[in-house]
């Protein structure tokens, strides 16, 4: 469709300006009316049975979005229905500490969604006495809602005729109308995001919102699109071309950056220390073991990666820290990072302060500890070390 429109204006126009013509006004390769008509059909007769999809409560289908931002469906659905019972509604939730939501959480990763979320329901509570707004100015500016949360959910819960652009949504749209440009570009979410706008239907816009995020999650998925399967495959451009596992098309990322992560494991009479993070950044306020970090590669002579550690820990105020053996080795991935971490047992004198404690067995249940943190919990299991009955 661009690449027509581009044809249209002649070789006088700049790319870049024909593009920007493009965002202003779509050009959609297909009768919409009867793309709308055919995939809201298939919708409404294969849609998935999901516990935010029984309900008309905005909070709920709120919260569900919020869940599904980075997070599989299968793995949202158990955090979902436990969120629900301990709070089930924006009251209890804003009335709740922060760090009884974060435990929930536990596991689900992508912690600031949880933090603006129990932020953005204190904030409902406060200024519009506990009822979700629908109206986008005024949802929009809440903690944690950004384009995406937006149109999902004033479309579904209020019938907004708002466009709610996921990755499922873009990989449609880009197959739909073959676009061959980098959706993780300015110019190509522009288009896209146009185009979905476009074909948002009126009058049943949280149906057709959600109709195209199930066509990418069920048919047209990234990787051996089920074409055959799919209701809309006659008017894809992508399909007719052969080429829908090629599109989207992406720009190169950053590589994941690689760190070697020290971690010490601090044990005194069936105890052991744990920090809280910095209030930003990664895992921002949740619970850890004390770690040094650098580049990977940096520690590569014998022994450094202990001293590195043992500077580490008495600058955290440790006194006479002393490593009594490695534990084991374990990783963990985050979308920018890889902690590979090395984890020692260590002994020390670590006195209370802020942001600190030392915590049993029994403890460590009760505290939020991110999933890398809970693989060097398992280390610890694995080694018997609760059972060992070592001293400090």
């Amino acid at each position: 469709p661009y690449t027509t429109l581009f044809r249209s204006i002649g070789p006088g126009m700049s790319r870049s300006l024909a593009r920007s013509l493009v965002v202003a006004e779509p050009l959609i390769p297909f009768p919409v009316e009867r793309v709308q008509q055919t995939l809201i059909t298939w919708y409404r007769r294969h849609r998935r049975d999901l516990p935010w999809r029984r309900t008309n409560d905005p909070y709920r289908i709120w919260l569900s979005e919020v869940m599904l931002q980075q997070t599989r469906v299968d793995t949202a659905i158990a955090y979902y229905e436990r969120f629900v019972r301990r709070f089930p509604n924006l009251e209890a939730l804003a009335a709740a500490p922060v760090e009884e939501v974060l435990k929930l959480w536990e596991g689900l990763g992508y912690y600031r969604r949880a933090r603006n979320f129990h932020a953005a329901a204190r904030e409902v509570c406060e200024h519009y006495g506990g009822v979700v707004p629908d109206d986008p100015a005024v949802f929009g500016r809440l903690p944690g809602v950004g384009p995406y949360t937006l149109g999902a959910v004033l479309s579904i819960a209020f019938g907004r005729a708002l466009p709610a652009v996921d990755g499922n949504v873009m990989r449609v749209v880009s197959r739909l109308t073959g676009f061959a440009e980098p959706i993780d570009k300015a110019a190509g979410r522009k288009y896209i995001e146009a185009v979905a706008e476009r074909l948002v239907l009126q009058s049943a816009p949280g149906d057709w919102n959600q109709a195209m995020m199930e066509l990418g999650a069920l048919v047209c998925k990234p990787r051996q699109p089920s074409c055959e399967a799919c209701p809309v495959a006659g008017w894809c451009v992508a399909n007719q071309n052969g080429n829908a596992e090629a599109l989207p098309l992406k720009g190169e990322s950053a590589p994941v950056q690689e760190v070697d992560r020290a971690v010490a494991v601090l044990y005194s009479q069936g105890r052991v220390w744990l920090q809280k993070r910095p209030p930003e950044g990664l895992l921002a306020g949740l619970w850890d073991f004390p770690a040094v970090e650098a580049p990977w590669g940096t520690w590569n002579l014998p022994g450094e990666r202990e001293k590195a550690l043992l500077e580490g820990l008495r600058e955290y105020g440790v006194r006479r820290p002393r490593i009594l053996t490695m534990l084991g080795e374990t990783t963990h991935t985050f979308s920018h990072v890889r902690w590979r971490m090395t984890v020692y047992l260590c002994t020390g004198e670590a006195a209370p302060q802020e942001g600190t404690c030392w915590a049993g067995r029994a403890e460590l249940e009760r505290l939020t500890l991110p999933k890398a943190v809970q693989r060097i919990v398992a280390l610890l299991e694995s080694a018997g070390i609760w059972s060992s009955g070592a001293q400090r």
